[in-house]
């Protein structure tokens, strides 16, 4: 009877983590989900991109779903197996009994055109669920591990299999046809057991692939010919995870369910992004008791010249009293801020460090190689000369040192804090040194951390300073 048990909830397990938890209505901002409540599960809506949400039923045993291009149209797959369809915003008492059979899939998503939803790529129906085409499926193998369609045109469509006697390979299958005839483009080496979510863009053409054993984002913008990495994230101890594109370009949808203490704390978090997944903002539409703390960060744009400013996007969850940012993962924290700016004066490759800090826990995130910084273009590397400085770090002052050849021209030393800001200008004309005491321009002394000093001679680079206490 023990074992029995363990089977089932194994099972239940792979079904739910593999069914359809969001998906998005006909209206911009439109959006379905599951999550906890306060003692169990239901169905959520949301007219705001998930920074509100009504909880409209807990009456029925949901596994997926799927909205209907009609407004207020949405489909729910249950245990036991059965598709039902509700035209009133899957209120309670409004679903209607459709279709069951055993060729039906857990997971569903909605077609192109107004009462079409397909079962995976096994059938679909055009009549909201009454009846369904089974696809012929030529050219197929292995076991299916998700599937999803072109969002302007339903005949084109994707599917990922798997082999269980092939340990390292996942397979990239394509139609143009329905599903009737299927061609493999191309197989990758990922293990089986990987979990892939195919999800559509907004465009034609345009594939949203989502790892999440990695916890990686890829898209493709050419009918999965190609993929691209658009980032990496830190989604650990969910209780569910799933992802869908939006009704705007670039726009995606992240849903995060978090439950532990046998349901003390329940929380639903939804992370909206409307450039194509590189930053985000984070809805929290449902809270009961203590939050995850879970550390988070992007930013639009990680590679440029030097000297290059960046700008972080911080997307952490949980009650957080304290950021700490390691910008360059040298073990010295550069800022406490929320959401900081940096600027990376020499040309490399940076990985960056968050650990954000809550009442009783903390987080860790690490991007290895995330920032990439390159030399100014056309620039001849025999003038990137830095200014020289000693001692560096410093305490009290530090002298800069312009005897270097090269330094001809400048007149001026411009100190610069992490935000690009100009803190301090010193006068340079005539002099081989100057001393700066680490004070502004009014003779306050600044605050320890990074600053960086820069001549208004040509071609000479930034130069990293550490004030400590």
């Amino acid at each position: 009877m023990k074992k029995l048990l363990i089977i089932s909830v194994l099972l239940l397990f792979a079904i739910v983590s593999f069914s359809q938890k969001i998906t998005r209505g006909p209206d911009i901002g439109e959006i379905y989900f599951l999550g906890p409540t306060n003692n169990g599960e239901g169905l959520y809506y949301s007219t705001d991109f998930g920074e509100t949400a009504t909880f409209v039923d807990g009456s029925m045993n949901f596994i997926s779903i799927a909205a209907d291009k009609t407004q207020g149209g949405v489909y729910c797959v249950t245990l036991p197996t059965a598709l039902y369809y509700s035209n009133e915003f899957g209120y309670s008492n409004t679903w209607e009994f459709k279709f069951s059979n055993s060729y039906l899939s857990y997971f569903i998503f909605s077609g192109v055109n107004i009462g079409h939803v397909f079962s995976d790529c096994y059938m679909h129906s055009e009549d909201f669920g009454s009846s369904f085409i089974v696809h012929s499926l030529n050219g197929w193998f292995g076991s299916l591990k998700n599937a999803s369609i072109d969002n302007i045109d339903e005949n084109i469509g994707y599917a990922i299999t798997k082999k269980t006697t092939v340990a390292d390979t996942v397979y990239f299958f394509r139609t143009y046809d329905t599903f009737e005839n299927i061609e493999l483009i191309y197989k990758l080496n990922y293990p089986w057991y990987e979990d892939f979510r195919l999800r559509r863009g907004v465009s034609s053409g345009e594939v949203f692939l989502f790892d999440f054993t990695q916890n990686k984002l890829l898209i493709s913008s050419d009918y999965m010919d190609n993929l691209n990495l658009i980032e990496s994230f830190n989604f650990t101890t969910f209780y569910q995870i799933d992802m869908v594109g939006g009704q705007q370009e670039g726009e995606l949808y992240v849903l995060y369910n978090f439950v532990n203490m046998m349901w003390q704390n329940a929380h639903i978090y939804i992370f909206h992004s409307t450039d194509y997944g590189k930053t985000f903002e984070v809805f929290h539409p449902f809270a009961k008791g203590n939050e995850p703390v879970l550390a988070n960060f992007s930013t639009d744009t990680t590679e440029g010249e030097m000297p290059f400013t960046v700008e972080f996007c911080n997307f952490s969850i949980g009650d957080i009293q304290q950021y700490e940012w390691d910008f360059e993962n040298d073990g010295i924290i550069d800022s406490y801020e929320q959401s900081p700016s940096y600027i990376y004066a020499d040309t490399g490759l940076y990985s960056v460090r968050l650990t954000i800090t809550g009442p009783d826990s903390s987080n860790t995130f690490l991007k290895e190689n995330y920032i990439h910084v390159k030399k100014i273009t056309g620039l001849n590397e025999v003038y990137l000369s830095e200014i020289n400085c000693y001692p560096n770090p410093f305490t009290d002052k530090t002298t800069l040192n312009l005897s270097d050849n090269k330094m001809k021209g400048a007149t001026v030393i411009l100190i610069y804090n992490a935000h690009g800001e100009i803190v301090k200008t010193i006068n340079t004309k005539n002099k081989i040194s100057v001393t700066w005491d680490g004070t502004d321009c009014s003779g306050k002394k600044l605050s320890p951390g990074i600053y960086y000093c820069k001549t208004n001679a040509i071609n000479i680079s930034a130069k990293k300073l550490l004030l400590t206490h």
